[in-house]
Formats: C-alpha cells, structure tokens, sequence
C-alpha cells in the first residue's frame, strides 16, 4: 500500500483494502512523506494488518515516531499524529510486487523527505506530493519546501517517460503525451516563479492551511481534450 490518508478515514481505507485485496495479504505500507495527509493512518492500518512495515525517508523516522505535531502537518487538521514506528527507505530500493517490482526515488521539493514508487514494467509511478494533480502545483513556499529540488524533482519523473502517473489527489494522468504536457506546463510554471524570486503569483488566491498544493487563478488543462481546445 501506497500512503494512507489521515487518521479520519482509516476505517473506511480498511474497508476499502478489504475489498481489493481478498485472500491476498498486505505485506508492507510505502509513505510518500511524513504529511499528514498522507501517513496519519498508516499506524492503525498496519495494526491491523498484524504490525506491517511501514516506510518512509530516513529524515521523516523521528517525526513520526515521536507523533510530531508540526511538521507532519497534523495541527493543521486539528488532529492528532498518531506515534508511528516506521523503517527508512532511501533511493534505488526494490519492493517485489506480485509479478512486478517497485523502485523508491528521492522527490524532494515539497518536503525534504518526498519519495515516489515507480512500477517500471507497467510504467507506473504514484508519485505523491511533488505532483499533487494534472492542474494543480506543488507547494514549494514552506519549511521543507525548495523550489530548486521540486523543478529537478520534476526533471526526474520527465525522464521515467511513464505510462501512468498517480497523482497525490485526483485522476491518475494516463499517456506518455498527455504526461509529457501536464509535467512540462508544471516546469514551465515553476521556472517562471524562479526566475521570479521564488514568489507566488499575487493573482493565485491564497491557498488553505492544509493545502499542500496551489491552485490557479485560471483553471489548468486537466484532460486530453481540454490540452487540445486551449491548445496546450
């Protein structure tokens, strides 16, 4: 399992898991970052699941398993962090996955600790943080948050040249043309904020305190056929 949300939905994830896995045995949780919104339920779910490994960037370990307030976000959803016992993964690691293996990369920009799980036969990444939607862009403007690593960050996944990317939020990006769109409109706003002093733009509305993601004054092309009508 790839992240698992907040505390405030980890019985309906259970339930959800259930469904999908049947017989099959959940072996291991992988965690994009200490983010709440990403990791706040992994504790309870590998309870469950009979003390799974939990996986996370070696720089995260302390603050989840201290239940840090701050820094995994929790305090912004008025919530608590769990204490989470959790196992270090570093780039080039591989997890086997049925008949399939995942490789772990280093995602930094958003958060320092932002890893990605790519599945390369099938070309697939969950890609987390780093990418939080087709139209929507990371957070860079936050402890933790380096605009510099989040543009070669994003380098990175332009060069998997995958099939499929699983956003943080929203519609997984399907098409290695569509990809190839949706990560060059995202450099290309980026590298415009470098050169512009890593400011946002005073037009974009200011985002929400849980908001790890911008969202533009003008609605981004999401799909295919909206990249065709406003011409890319």
């Amino acid at each position: 399992m790839v992240d698992t949300g907040t505390t405030w939905y980890q019985m309906l994830q259970l339930e959800r898991l259930a469904g999908h896995l049947g017989s099959t045995k959940l072996e291991r949780i992988l965690l994009t970052s200490r983010r709440f919104p990403f990791c706040g339920a992994a504790g309870h779910i590998s309870q469950v699941h009979g003390d799974i490994p939990i996986h996370i960037h070696p720089s995260a370990i302390s603050a989840m398993d201290t239940g840090d307030f701050f820094t995994t976000w929790a305090n912004r959803y008025d919530s608590d962090m769990p204490s989470t016992k959790c196992e270090p993964v570093v780039q080039g690691e591989v997890f086997e996955m049925g008949d399939g293996v995942i490789t772990t990369l280093s995602l930094p920009g958003h958060t320092t600790d932002g890893m990605g799980y790519f599945e390369a036969a099938r070309g697939i990444l969950v890609a987390g943080s780093v990418l939080p939607r087709a139209d929507s862009p990371s957070r860079w403007d936050m402890p933790g948050g380096c605009l510099p690593e989040l543009i070669d960050s994003l380098k990175i996944i332009h060069d998997l040249s995958c099939e499929n990317i699983v956003p943080a939020r929203g519609p997984t990006i399907k098409g290695r043309d569509h990809i190839d769109e949706i990560l060059n409109r995202h450099l290309e706003f980026f590298e415009d904020i470098s050169d512009q002093n890593g400011k946002v733009p005073r037009s974009w509305p200011r985002p929400a305190r849980t908001a790890y993601f911008l969202t533009p004054p003008e609605p981004w092309p999401l799909d295919e056929i909206e990249f065709s009508r406003k011409g890319k």
